[in-house]
């Protein structure tokens, strides 16, 4: 099936992944929706910003924009795609307003935000026995006085993601590590003294290098059943301030399916009543022998063109559920390829482990990887100039940043 417009929220390097999954998929162009205009989806022939709202996550808004779009483009069904974790939070709230004009998959609202926020996503994976690191929440009335129940180092993070993503202060970062109390009280005293009041999560630090996480991005169908696992070896994490966490190349092989994890979290996200895409983040910690649950996005992963570019294209579980309403049994990812946002000369800088790096340079000279931003079918000179621009602009960025947890620049 061809005659459908995938119609994307968002207009980041996730979205970009998932227009080029449809467009190899089903030779259709993509059309996004949302608030800000971002450079991963400009200049490109795969995806067009089709209303830009600046007030998009306002729920009178929300609902205003994406019913009148479909009212006008009612000649050919439409599939919905949340793209990032506040616009899912806002199509489960409002779901039954708009099932009449899209296709798609999204969980009911109190599942979405029972996974989402980090504090109920662990009671959950606790109820499921699913390892996580030791955790404990301050808030804004008692973050000063708060007692560690774990040593230093700490990592820092905000529950509220959509709430924290909006937020101003200096030196902001998706995530910090504190060594000691004094970088404690100043990183928590800066996110404080911004518009971010949710609680904070405070998590003792697993040791180990970024290959040492595991990333999974499933798809789970209406019937609430797993249709789709791949799990991805990260290789190296951005490392700018609002990058930390995000993965700079993914390295896809049926060695590093651990069948027990995958069996684990397949039940977990159907005792959940999951519905529709989910990302997971998973550390390995040597010290137990355990893999580490980090945290889960109620969508498909920044990243997550990786699974298409080992072969198993996102958009078709997703199409072939919602729209052709096919029975989809589960598929395990188990192909050998290589992802990449970062330019390969920043991963084999900075990629210390030589078996993985070994890897990498066979995949790469088979041909097997993929770049998230470059795509042949979408080459034209303006993107062409950019994609070089941002590319030699990582190394510098990863230089400038490397390492760089705290509150500083």
């Amino acid at each position: 099936m061809s005659d459908f417009l995938p119609v994307l929220l968002g207009s980041d390097a996730n979205v970009y992944g998932m227009a080029r999954s449809f467009y190899q998929q089903y030779g259709v162009r993509s059309v996004a929706i949302c608030k800000g205009a971002l450079v991963a989806t400009s200049n490109t022939n795969l995806v067009k910003i089709a209303v830009l709202e600046p007030d998009l996550e306002n729920d009178e808004t929300f609902v205003k924009t994406l019913t009148d779009y479909a009212k006008a483009h009612a000649d050919k069904p439409l599939v919905l795609v949340s793209c990032a974790d506040g616009y899912t939070v806002l199509m489960g709230r409002h779901r039954d307003a708009l099932k009449p004009y899209y296709h798609f998959a999204c969980p009911e609202l109190q599942t979405v935000l029972d996974l989402d926020m980090k504090e109920n996503f662990y009671r959950a994976c606790e109820a499921h026995g699913l390892s996580y690191p030791k955790t404990a929440t301050c808030n804004a009335q008692n973050y000063k006085n708060i007692e560690l129940p774990f040593a230093f180092p700490v990592i820092i993070k905000a529950s509220n993601s959509p709430a924290y993503w909006n937020c101003t202060f200096p030196h902001k970062k998706k995530v910090f590590l504190a060594n000691n109390r004094e970088e404690f009280d100043a990183i928590t005293a800066a996110i404080y003294g911004s518009s971010y009041q949710d609680e904070l999560i405070l998590q003792e630090y697993i040791p180990g290098d970024d290959n040492c996480m595991r990333v999974l991005n499933a798809y789970c169908g209406l019937d609430h059943k797993v249709k789709l696992m791949a799990l991805g070896r990260p290789l190296l994490e951005e490392q700018t301030p609002e990058g930390i966490g995000n993965y700079a190349a993914i390295l896809s092989d049926p060695e590093y399916n651990d069948a027990a994890l995958l069996e684990k979290l397949k039940n977990f996200l159907e005792d959940m009543q999951w519905e529709g895409f989910a990302n997971m983040d998973i550390k390995y910690d040597a010290r137990t022998g355990e893999y580490k649950m980090f945290e889960m996005n109620p969508r498909q992963g920044r990243s997550s063109y990786f699974v298409t570019a080992a072969g198993y294209n996102l958009s078709k579980w997703l199409v072939e559920d919602v729209l052709e309403h096919k029975e989809l049994g589960l598929t395990i990812a188990d192909t050998k390829s290589l992802w990449m946002i970062a330019p390969y000369g920043v991963i084999k800088k900075y990629l210390k482990d030589p078996d993985l790096l070994a890897r990498a340079d066979k995949l790469k000279k088979e041909g097997k990887c993929a770049h998230q931003l470059f795509c042949k079918e979408d080459w034209n000179l303006k993107r062409w100039l950019w994609y070089i621009r941002s590319q030699l602009n990582y190394y510098r960025k990863t230089a400038r940043y490397y390492g760089n947890k705290g509150l500083r620049d």
